[in-house]
């Protein structure tokens, strides 16, 4: 056997394997060697090869705590000038997030401030917040643009987000969400700016290996499904992962509409069908919780958890960190509110942040501690997966490691 640049031992191990019969696809008193970045060898600690742990470059004896894969954000708009804080304010004497958004607040304030922030500071900031998913367990996370709405910013944004990337050590995933709101130059010019989106920006991207998938937001306050539709088959022909913000404030038929798609992800979903549901089921289109914004906003409509289940639609669990309706930093906190506010399992909120999660980034090797995956860990300092769930407020992880490299 090849000598192991990493054997994490005396630990109990959370798989998150689909094939596993025990919870968590549990290992008890495991151990697990890492080779070239990947899990060369996994399992029982009695049962591992004599001399693993002797030949190995690290040896990591993590005291009877647990190993799970890294944690996977797969919904993030982390990049951004500014905040919002003074918006938080208006919520809670009585604004709605609709009527802030319509008196120019919202997404577009957010675009003010992005705009005026130099490349350097987008970068800054947006490593900043990323650490602290980092911090949490996260090994992958998704970006989104969505805040310049002009070539040169979406641009910039992406940059800015490959760049907090490298300076963490993780793996962002780019995603293009210039379809998020109309920018003021455009307000009586939406066909102009769907042209610009689709003819320039998209195009631009593509050609620039910035962006990884391509996102709109259909909802009555931004895009509506045939301006969506657009946006998404034009990001589809040019090779990119397409989601889509659906159904948040209203049924606007955008669960259909990213089946029919076959996109990745339909993000939000509060108020998706039963139809919406199970086109998804067929397409193979997850559905991506965001807690924190249904509980920043104070919402009331849950997404149908029941229905998805019933259908066998794949459930992830993500931040939606952003600066107007989901300042959620944590990913454990936003598992807790998964299962606090939505329903689902403790279980269900691990996977949903790395088996689940993984596919809708277009990752195929991570989210699963398996044999030839990569080597993307999250140690806890826990007695019980369970606890990642439960705590409200506490970070129990004790290290983080990308392709078996400690960054964390």
């Amino acid at each position: 056997m090849v000598s192991s640049e990493l054997v994490v031992k005396n630990c109990h191990i959370a798989t998150m394997s689909a094939g596993s019969a025990e919870p968590y696809g549990t290992i008890r008193n495991g151990l697990l060697a890492v080779s070239g970045g990947r899990i060369s060898w996994i399992g029982s600690e009695s049962a591992a090869p004599e001399g693993i742990a002797a030949d190995a470059h690290e040896v990591l004896d993590l005291g009877g705590g647990w190993l799970t894969p890294g944690l996977i954000d797969a919904h993030t708009h982390l990049v951004f000038g500014g905040n919002r804080a003074s918006e938080f304010e208006q919520r809670l004497g009585g604004a709605t997030y609709e009527e802030i958004a319509r008196a120019g607040g919202g997404i577009l304030s957010s675009v003010s401030a992005t705009r005026g922030a130099s490349d350097s500071e987008l970068a800054s900031s947006g490593a900043r917040r990323l650490g602290w998913l980092v911090d949490s367990g996260c090994t992958s996370v998704e970006i989104k643009s969505g805040y310049g709405l002009d070539l040169e910013s979406e641009l910039r944004m992406l940059r800015a987000a490959k760049t907090a990337g490298a300076d963490q050590g993780v793996s962002v995933s780019t995603t293009l969400l210039a379809a998020h709101a109309l920018p003021p130059e455009f307000r009586y010019d939406r066909e102009g700016y769907l042209d610009l989106i689709c003819k320039e920006m998209i195009p631009e991207a593509a050609r620039a290996g910035l962006a990884d998938g391509v996102d709109a937001f259909c909802e009555g306050i931004a895009f509506n499904s045939t301006e969506c539709a657009r946006v998404l088959e034009t990001g589809a022909d040019l090779g990119m992962g397409v989601r889509l913000h659906a159904d948040q404030l209203s049924d606007s038929g955008g669960a259909a509409l990213a089946a029919r798609l076959g996109a990745r992800s339909a993000d939000h979903l509060e108020y998706a069908s039963g139809p919406g549901a199970r086109s998804m089921a067929a397409s193979g289109t997850a559905a991506v919780l965001l807690p924190g914004a249904f509980y920043y906003l104070g919402e009331t409509q849950k997404p149908p958890v029941s229905t998805f289940r019933e259908h066998g639609v794949p459930i992830v669990v993500a931040t939606d960190l952003n600066p107007g309706s989901s300042p959620l930093a944590s990913p454990l906190l936003a598992m807790n509110m998964a299962s606090v506010l939505f329903g689902l399992t403790p279980e269900e909120t691990l996977i949903g942040m790395t088996r689940n999660a993984a596919p809708v980034l277009g990752y195929q090797d991570r989210g699963a501690l398996e044999i030839g995956m990569r080597a993307d860990l999250a140690a806890w300092s826990i007695e019980s997966p369970v606890e990642l769930t439960y705590w409200v407020g506490a970070n129990p992880c004790v290290g983080v490691w990308v392709a078996g490299s400690r960054v964390r």
